[in-house]
């Protein structure tokens, strides 16, 4: 079979962790060729962003024709989009291509060290422009809140009312993420048009988490350009997202929260 390529639209994270270099490693481990939008950079490492420099949201648009004028894609997964500016433009982009292939949106808001990286009044952008074209949208319980307007769901009932209305904002699929939930598991719930479907996962103890959701929405599109129906590609990238969390203490990345192991069950000692 053809190799898939699988598209990311996202800001850059320079310490490797997250965003753009997060998804390019995420896209190479589950067998797919990466291509990267860059729409903003960010100045961070493993303790935290100290500043963000925006891509022109016309930059961003052309970076996105430029691929689509000359290379087939089969997947994307939006990440960082920083601004309503730059929301509107990879929306009207992205509007005609909705029904050819598979759109992940991974709301990103926050960063893991608390750092804000979309602008209040994107949201509404956000809510209004992208998840309508989106395939599958991955929110954790702050990001599912904000786009709906409500506070965090802290049990697994609030994360499936949760999910349910974020569905009827247009997306065709909504997986809320329960890392935030108190205890030791991490359940995931995706809300479909079959209805709801959970995902359940051990928390592994470690502080090396940074990327988590850009991995696991990367590695979703990796699996969904590989012609995997929704529920299943969930499942296999939640199960290799665990595996690199569980391998990230094998690293050593700066000395706060650290990457997850891309390539755990690549990379040899």
């Amino acid at each position: 079979m053809t190799i898939r390529n699988v598209l990311s639209i996202a800001g850059s994270d320079p310490s490797g962790g997250a965003g753009i270099q997060a998804d390019l490693k995420a896209f190479s481990a589950r067998g797919t060729y990466g291509m990267a939008v860059l729409t903003a950079l960010t100045a961070q490492n493993t303790q935290g962003v100290t500043g963000v420099h925006t891509v022109p949201a016309g930059f961003v648009a052309d970076q996105i024709r430029a691929i689509f004028a000359d290379v087939r894609v089969d997947a994307i997964k939006i990440g960082m989009i920083a601004n309503a500016e730059i929301a509107e433009a990879v929306a009207d982009v992205l509007r005609s291509h909705r029904s050819e292939l598979p759109i992940v949106l991974d709301p990103v808001m926050m960063a893991k060290g608390g750092s804000p990286l979309l602008a209040p009044d994107a949201i509404d952008v956000v809510t209004r422009g992208l998840m309508p074209i989106a395939s599958l949208v991955t929110p954790n319980l702050p990001e599912a809140a904000a786009l709906l307007g409500e506070a965090a769901a802290t049990t697994r009932q609030e994360m499936a009312e949760q999910a349910g209305r974020l569905r009827k904002l247009g997306p065709n699929a909504v997986l809320v993420k329960g890392g935030h939930l108190e205890g030791d598991d991490s359940p995931d719930i995706l809300a479909d048009a079959t209805g709801t479907h959970w995902f359940e996962g051990r928390r592994v103890e470690t502080k090396n988490t940074h990327g988590t959701g850009c991995t696991l929405s990367s590695a979703i599109a990796a699996e969904l350009a590989k012609g995997a129906a929704p529920a299943q590609a969930v499942s296999i990238a939640k199960a290799y997202l665990a595996g690199a969390i569980a391998a990230a203490d094998t690293l050593a990345v700066g000395s706060g929260h650290g990457p997850v192991q891309h390539f755990y069950n690549l990379w040899k000692n």
